[in-house]
C-alpha cells in the first residue's frame, strides 16, 4: 500500500500511470488513499482525486471499487461538504450513462444486444457451450459482448447510488433524481426483471427508514419536502409499472404510496391523486375486480369535477359515462352466496384491504368504515347526479338494465345502444393525467350483464323455454358460453333454472338443485339399502326369557354410558394433566426467555454506551481538530493579507476564537494607526491649498483685464473688414445686372417656344394614348365575347354528349333486363315443354313395354283359354278435345294397366289444374280440330310409335324448312320462329331440348 505526504501527489502519481497504460494501477493508488485513515477530513484535493476515481472505475467498469471510494468520501465529507459528495456521484451516473449510450450507439443490432433475462445474471453453462460450439465471431456475438456489460455496468450504478444516498437527509433531491432515471432506464430498455428489484430496493430503504428511528441523518418524512419527493418517486413508479404491465408491481407501488400517506397523515395533492386513481382503474380492470374498477372511476369523477376548472362539458360527460358504464359492469349478484365461513373471512379482510385504498381516513376501526357494493354504488351515482352527467346513450342503457322489464325485447333494444357507446371516447382535453378513455372495453362486460337480465326477467315470467328460443333472445353468445354464465348465476342464487339437453327445453322457479343433495346422498343411500334388506330379510322378533319387567338391552345401554362417562372422565384428567404440563413449560420458558432477554438488553446497553462514548469522544476530537485547523487558516490568511510581514506566534493548543481574538487585535491596531496617518495629512493638504490660492488671486484678476483689453480691438478691428467686403460685393452685383439686362427679351421668346412644343407634342402623345386605351377595350370586349360563346357551346356539346350517354346506358339497361327476362321466360318454358316431352316419351315406353307383355302371354296361353273379348281402345268423349286419361278410357281393361297409369293421369291432371296451364293435345294431332287448336298444335309433341333415336340432325327441306318432326323455337323474342341448330326430333330424349 502506497503513501503519500500530501493528496496531490497521489492524484500526479495516477495521471503518470494512466499515461503509460496502467490504469489498474492508478485506480488501486487513489483506493488506496481513499480508504486510508491519514485522510479522515475533507480537503478540496479530494474532491478531484475522487472525480478522477470515479472515472478510472467508470472506464474499467470497476463497480465495486466505486462503491467503496464513494462510501468512504461520504464518511469524509458528511458533516463538511456534503455538496461535494453530489457533486462526485453527479459525475459518476453523467459517465455510466455516456458509456453505455455510446456503447449503444456503436451497436447496430441493439435489441439482438439486450436479449438477456437479468443484467445481475451471469453467463449460463449451456450459452457458454454454445458460444465454443458455433466457433464464429460474428456482428451478433461482438454487440452482446460489448453492449451488455455497459448496461449491466449503468445498473449496477443505480444501485450503488440508491445504496448511498438512502439515509441521507442533505442529499434527497438527487436520491429522488436517482430513482427516476433508474425508472427511465427500465422503461426504455423494458427491464422487467431490474423493475421489480429496483422497486423492492425502494421499499426496503423506506421500511429501514422506519424501523431505525435514531440514525443521525435519517430524512423527516413529515417535512412537506420530503414527503413530496417519496410521493413523486411512488408516483413514477406506479406509472413505469402500467407502461411495462406489471400489473402486480403496480398494486404494490399503490399499496405504498397509501401506507406513505398513512404513515404521515397527509393528504397528497389533488394531481397526485389523479395519477393514483387512474392508475388503479387500470389494475382493477385488469384484475377483473369490477366493483373497486367502478369505485375508483368515482373516486376519479369526483376530484376531476371538484378540481379542475378546466373540465369542459364534454370530458365532464365522457367521464360520468365511464363512472356508469364501469357500475353497470360489476356482475348483478353476490360472490360470498355459498361460500364458506374461512372464504368468508378472507373476502372480508380483502374487501377492507381495498376500501382502504380509495379513502385516506386514518381511522383503523373496522365498524366505522363502509363496506363498498354494486347496489350502494348506484345509490351514491344517482344521489351524486353522476347519472345525469352520462350521455343519452349510457342513460338510456342504464333505463333498461336496472328499472325495465323487457324479458324478449331486452337484447335487441340493448344491441343498438352498445354499438352507439363503443363509438365514444378519446383524450380528455384538459385533464392530461387521466388516461385515453374508450367506453368500447365494457362491451363484453355489458353484454354479460344483458344476458343475466334476459335470463332473471325470463324465470319470473317463464316456468319453460325453448334453448333455441333463449338463443334468438340472446344474440351476444352462443348456447354453450349462456350455460356458463346459466350455471355461474345458479350458484350464486341470482336465478333458479334448469337446462335439459334431452328435451331441448330451459326450466325455471324454485327447485331442488344436485348440488345441494350432494353432501347427504350417502346416508340417504344408506337409509335405502337399509329399508331394502329390512324387507328382503325382516328381522325375527324371540319372547325374552327372563320377563317383560327385566331387558337385556336396557342393561347393556347402561353399562354402556357408564363405560362411556368413565371413558370421558379418564381422558379430560389426561388433558388437565397435559394441560398442567404445558402450563408448567410455558412457565419455565418465559423466565427462562425473560432472563435471556434482561441479559441480551444489559449487553445491548453496555453496546450501545461504549458507541456512544467512542462517537462523542471522536465527535470532540474532530470538533477540536477542526476548530485548530479553522485558527490556522485564519491566521494564515491574515498573514498572507499583511504587508509588514509580521508573524503570530502560537502559543499551545490556539483555539479558533483565540484565533480570532489575536487577528482582530492585531487589524483594530493597524486601523488606528491607518486612521491617524490619513487625518494628518488630511490637515497638510488643506494648509498648502489654502497659501496656493491666496497668492495666485491678484495675478488672476491682472491677466483677466489684460485679456478684455485685447478683445475689444480685436473686435473692432473685424466689424471695420466686414463693412468694406459688403461695398464691394454691392457695386460688383450692379454691373452684373447692367450686363445680362439685353438678354431678357430673347430668353422669354426662347421659354415661348420650348412650352409651345411641349404643349404640342403632350397633346399628341394624349391622343394616342386614348385611342390605344379605346382599340385595347373593344379588343377585349371581343374577345371575351368569344370566350363566352365558345364556354356556352361546350357547356351545350357536354351536356347533350352527356344525355346521350345516359340515355344510351339506359337502353342498354333497358335491353340487358329485357333479355334476362325473356330468356327466363324461355328456360321456363322449355323446361315444361322438355318435362311434358319426358313424360310423353316415358308412356310410350310403357305402353311398347305392355303391348310386348301382352305378345308374349298370348303366345304362352292355349288358344282356347284366351279371351274373347279384346281391348277397347281408349277413345275421347264426344264433343271434347281434352286429353282422357288412360285409366278412364276403358271399362274392364283398365283393370290390367300397370301402377304407372295412375301417377301418370294425376300429372296430367295436376297440369290441367294449374292456374297457367293450357290445354294438352290429344296423343294424334288429327284429332284436335284446327279451329280450336292452340299454339302447342303448329308442331306435333307426340307420334303414336317413338322414333330411334339419331346420331346426327336430320337433314334441312330443300326450301329451308325445318325436318318432319323436328322442333321449332316458339318463346324466341318478337315472336318469329327460327329452326335451332341443336335441337332434335320430337321423339328423342330431353337432352335434345337446348335454349337458342
Amino acid at each position: 500500500m502506497s503513501t503519500f505526504a500530501k493528496p496531490e501527489n497521489a492524484l500526479k502519481r495516477a495521471e503518470e500511470l494512466i499515461h503509460v497504460g496502467q490504469k489498474q494501477a492508478a485506480l488501486q493508488a487513489l483506493h488506496d488513499l481513499i480508504t486510508s485513515r491519514r485522510y479522515k477530513s475533507w480537503q478540496k484535493p479530494l474532491e478531484k482525486i475522487m472525480m478522477k476515481y470515479v472515472e478510472l472505475c467508470v472506464d474499467l467498469r470497476q463497480g465495486r471499487f466505486a462503491k467503496d471510494g464513494l462510501i468512504q468520501y461520504r464518511i469524509v465529507c458528511q458533516q463538511v461538504n456534503v455538496s461535494s459528495l453530489e457533486e462526485v456521484i453527479k459525475h459518476f451516473m453523467q459517465l455510466s450513462n455516456e458509456k453505455a449510450e455510446e456503447a449503444r450507439n456503436q451497436a447496430q443490432a441493439l435489441e439482438d444486444a439486450l436479449d438477456v433475462v437479468d443484467l445481475e445474471a451471469d453467463k449460463r453453462p449451456e450459452d457458454l457451450m454454445l458460444s465454443y460450439v458455433r466457433g464464429e465471431k460474428g456482428k451478433e456475438r461482438s454487440d452482446r459482448e460489448f453492449v451488455t456489460p455497459w448496461f449491466k455496468f449503468l445498473w449496477e450504478t443505480y444501485r450503488t447510488v440508491l445504496e448511498i444516498l438512502r439515509n441521507n437527509s442533505k442529499l434527497e433531491a438527487l436520491y429522488a433524481m436517482t430513482a427516476h432515471k433508474a425508472f427511465q432506464f427500465c422503461k426504455q430498455y423494458k427491464r422487467a426483471t431490474e423493475f421489480r428489484r429496483l422497486c423492492e430496493i425502494i421499499r426496503n430503504h423506506l421500511a429501514n427508514l422506519n424501523k431505525y428511528r435514531d440514525q443521525r441523518d435519517r430524512p423527516d418524512l413529515t417535512a412537506p419536502e420530503t414527503c413530496q419527493l417519496y410521493l413523486d418517486t411512488r408516483v413514477e413508479q406506479l406509472k413505469i409499472a402500467t407502461e411495462l404491465s406489471l400489473w402486480q408491481e403496480a398494486f404494490r407501488s399503490v399499496e405504498d404510496i397509501h401506507g406513505l400517506m398513512s404513515m404521515v397523515k397527509r393528504t397528497p395533492k389533488p394531481s397526485v391523486l389523479v395519477v393514483y386513481y387512474a392508475k388503479l382503474t387500470e389494475i382493477f380492470w385488469i384484475s377483473e375486480s369490477h366493483l373497486y374498477h367502478a369505485y375508483a372511476w368515482l373516486k376519479l369523477f369526483n376530484l376531476q369535477k371538484s378540481f379542475n376548472k378546466k373540465l369542459t362539458q364534454k370530458d365532464l360527460q365522457i367521464l360520468a359515462s365511464s363512472v356508469l358504464l364501469a357500475a353497470l359492469s360489476v356482475t348483478p349478484y353476490d360472490h360470498k352466496y355459498g361460500a364458506s365461513h374461512h372464504e368468508l373471512e378472507n373476502e372480508k379482510d380483502r374487501s377492507l384491504r381495498m376500501a382502504n385504498l380509495f379513502n385516506f381516513s386514518f381511522d383503523s376501526k373496522r365498524e366505522n368504515r363502509e363496506m363498498v357494493s354494486r347496489a350502494s354504488l348506484l345509490s351514491e351515482l344517482a344521489a351524486k347526479g353522476v347519472i345525469s352527467c352520462a350521455s343519452q346513450e349510457v342513460k338510456d342503457l342504464y333505463n333498461l338494465m336496472e328499472h325495465e322489464f323487457l324479458p324478449l325485447d331486452l337484447a335487441s333494444k340493448v344491441q343498438p345502444l352498445l354499438s352507439k357507446i363503443s363509438t365514444i371516447g378519446g383524450k380528455l382535453s384538459a385533464a392530461s393525467s387521466v388516461p385515453e378513455i374508450q367506453l368500447s372495453q365494457y362491451q363484453s362486460a355489458l353484454e354479460k350483464l344483458t344476458t343475466l337480465r334476459v335470463l332473471q326477467q325470463a324465470s319470473r315470467i317463464f316456468q319453460s323455454m325453448k334453448i333455441d328460443m333463449l338463443s334468438r333472445m340472446i344474440p351476444f353468445f352462443d348456447s354453450n358460453v349462456v350455460e356458463k354464465m346459466a350455471v355461474d348465476a345458479v350458484k350464486h342464487n341470482f336465478v333458479a333454472m334448469k337446462v335439459n339437453h334431452l328435451s331441448g327445453a330451459v326450466h325455471f322457479g324454485k327447485m331442488d338443485i344436485e348440488s345441494d343433495a350432494l353432501g347427504s346422498h350417502l346416508c340417504v343411500f344408506t337409509d335405502s339399502l337399509n329399508k331394502a334388506r329390512s324387507l328382503i330379510h325382516p328381522p325375527v322378533h324371540k319372547p325374552s326369557k327372563l320377563g317383560e319387567n327385566f331387558s337385556l338391552a336396557g342393561v347393556v345401554e347402561k353399562e354402556h354410558k357408564r363405560l362411556l362417562a368413565r371413558k370421558s372422565i379418564i381422558e379430560k384428567r389426561k388433558e388437565d394433566l397435559e394441560r398442567q404440563i404445558l402450563e408448567k413449560e410455558k412457565v419455565e420458558e418465559s423466565k427462562r426467555l425473560s432472563i435471556q432477554k434482561k441479559s441480551a438488553d444489559e449487553e445491548r446497553e453496555r453496546l450501545l454506551k461504549d458507541q456512544r462514548l467512542r462517537q462523542q469522544q471522536r465527535i470532540s476530537q474532530e470538533i477540536k481538530d477542526k476548530d485548530k485547523r479553522a485558527a490556522e487558516k485564519i491566521i494564515e490568511d491574515f498573514q498572507k493579507i499583511n504587508k509588514k510581514g509580521e508573524k503570530i506566534l502560537i502559543e499551545g493548543d490556539m483555539t479558533k476564537q483565540s484565533a480570532m481574538e489575536v487577528v482582530r487585535t492585531r487589524q483594530i491596531r493597524e486601523r488606528d494607526e491607518m486612521e491617524k496617518k490619513l487625518q494628518k495629512l488630511a490637515k497638510k493638504m488643506d494648509h498648502l491649498e489654502r497659501a496656493k490660492r491666496q497668492e495666485e488671486a491678484p495675478l488672476i484678476e491682472e491677466a483677466f483685464q489684460k485679456r478684455l483689453q485685447e478683445e475689444k480691438i480685436l473686435h473692432e478691428q473685424e466689424q471695420l473688414r466686414e463693412i468694406e467686403l459688403s461695398k464691394q460685393h454691392h457695386v460688383g452685383d450692379l454691373q452684373e445686372k447692367n450686363r445680362l439686362s439685353r438678354l431678357l427679351e430673347h430668353k422669354n421668346a426662347f421659354q415661348e417656344r420650348i412650352v409651345q412644343r411641349r404643349e404640342a407634342e403632350f397633346s399628341s402623345l394624349r391622343k394616342e394614348r386614348e385611342e390605344r386605351i379605346s382599340q385595347l377595350i373593344s379588343s377585349r370586349k371581343r374577345e371575351r365575347e368569344t370566350v363566352r360563346k365558345l364556354m356556352y357551346y361546350l357547356n351545350m356539346e357536354e351536356q347533350r354528349i352527356q344525355r346521350v350517354r345516359e340515355e344510351e346506358e339506359a337502353r342498354k339497361h333497358e335491353e340487358e333486363e329485357r333479355k334476362k327476362r325473356e330468356e327466363a321466360e324461355t328456360k321456363l318454358k322449355l323446361d315444361a315443354i322438355a318435362a311434358i316431352q319426358r313424360e310423353k316419351e316415358r308412356e310410350v315406353e310403357e305402353k311398347k313395354e305392355k303391348e310386348r307383355r301382352e305378345a308374349l302371354l298370348r303366345a304362352a296361353d292355349p288358344p282356347d283359354a284366351r279371351p274373347t273379348a279384346t281391348i277397347a281402345p281408349p277413345a275421347a268423349a264426344p264433343g271434347s278435345n281434352k286429353f282422357v286419361p288412360r285409366h278412364r278410357r276403358g271399362g274392364e281393361g283398365s283393370s290390367q294397366r300397370t301402377a304407372v297409369a295412375p301417377e301418370a293421369a294425376d300429372r296430367w291432371d295436376a297440369r290441367q289444374e294449374a292456374p297457367h296451364a293450357r290445354e294438352v293435345r290429344p296423343l294424334c294431332q288429327d284429332a284436335l280440330p284446327l279451329q280450336e287448336a292452340d299454339r302447342w298444335s303448329r308442331r306435333p309433341l307426340r307420334q303414336d310409335v317413338p322414333p330411334a333415336r339419331q346420331e346426327a340432325p336430320p337433314a334441312r327441306q330443300p326450301d329451308g324448312a325445318p325436318p318432319a318432326g323436328s322442333t321449332t323455337d316458339r318463346w324466341r323474342p318478337g315472336g318469329g320462329s327460327r329452326p335451332s341448330a341443336n335441337s332434335s326430333s320430337a321423339s328423342s330424349s330431353s337432352t335434345g331440348w337446348r335454349k337458342n
